[in-house]
C-alpha cells in the first residue's frame, strides 16, 4: 500500500494569533471547503481545540457518496501546530499537521498530510483520476478562499506538492 504526501503553504498578512484562532477552531473548515463537498460538523465542535478531541463530520468526496469522517486532534501546541488523525473515514491513514510559523510581514500556514488510500490497487489505481485530483482541488479552493479572507504578503508564493513513496 503506497503513501502519499500532500504539502501546501501559504502565507497570510496576518499575526499568528489571528491565524491561529481560525484555523483551530473547527467551524471554519467548513468556510475553506468547497460547498460541492457537502461539509458538515456533526459534533465536537463545541470547546476550543485540545487533545483527544474527536470532531465527527459528514462529507461527500465524490458525487452520490457521502461518508462520516471521524478524526481525532491528537496534538496540540497552541499557537504553533496541532495534528488530527482519522479515525473512520474515507482514507486507510489520514495524518494532518498544521503549521504556523512568523514570516515577514505575517504568517506562514503549512500543511503535511500523510495518507493511504483502501482498497489496495484499485484505490492505487484511482489515486491520480480521482482522489489527488479532489485533494489538489480542495486545497486550491482553501488558498482562494484564505487569500480572499485575509489577503496576501506580495512577494511570498504558495506552494501545493503532492507526492507518493
Amino acid at each position: 500500500m503506497k503513501l502519499y504526501q500532500l504539502k501546501a503553504s501559504q502565507a497570510l498578512p496576518i499575526t499568528i494569533d489571528r491565524a491561529w484562532k481560525f484555523i483551530s477552531n473547527p467551524k471554519n473548515l467548513k468556510i475553506i471547503t468547497p460547498d460541492h463537498m457537502g461539509f458538515n460538523i456533526i459534533s465536537g465542535m463545541e470547546r476550543p481545540m485540545f487533545p483527544g478531541q474527536i470532531i465527527q463530520y459528514k462529507v461527500s468526496p465524490f458525487k452520490g457518496y457521502t461518508t462520516k469522517w471521524v478524526t481525532e486532534i491528537t496534538h496540540v501546541k497552541e499557537g504553533t501546530y496541532f495534528v488530527d488523525e482519522q479515525r473512520f473515514g474515507p482514507y486507510a491513514l489520514w495524518h494532518h499537521k498544521h503549521f504556523l510559523n512568523p514570516v515577514e510581514g505575517g504568517t506562514l500556514m503549512e500543511d503535511v498530510i500523510d495518507y493511504k488510500i483502501p482498497f489496495g490497487i484499485i484505490g492505487q489505481l484511482a489515486h491520480p483520476l480521482l482522489v489527488k485530483k479532489q485533494l489538489l482541488e480542495i486545497f486550491n479552493y482553501r488558498e482562494q478562499k484564505l487569500q480572499a479572507l485575509f489577503g496576501k504578503i506580495e512577494g511570498c508564493s504558495t506552494e501545493l506538492k503532492l507526492t507518493s513513496n
